[in-house]
């Protein structure tokens, strides 16, 4: 995944912050559902924060990731 023109996350950067990190914000308003924001670390040791939701499904989908 690409922030627009400046950090490049992977996949393993993602799975790490959420495995290892702190749910920072609950977004609960989402008629869609209840969104999670999370934060942790990146495999190089970047900040970085996740927001995503978890499915009827019980499937995580993924809405956005960025570094802090």
């Amino acid at each position: 995944m690409r922030k627009w023109g400046t950090t490049t996350l992977i996949f393993a950067d993602i799975e790490m912050a959420i495995a290892n990190g702190q749910i920072r914000r609950k977004f609960t308003r989402d008629p869609r559902g209840t969104r999670y924001e999370i934060v942790g670390t990146a495999m190089d040791g970047r900040e970085i924060a996740v927001i995503c939701r978890i499915k009827n499904t019980g499937k995580l989908l993924l809405i956005t990731t960025y570094a802090l």
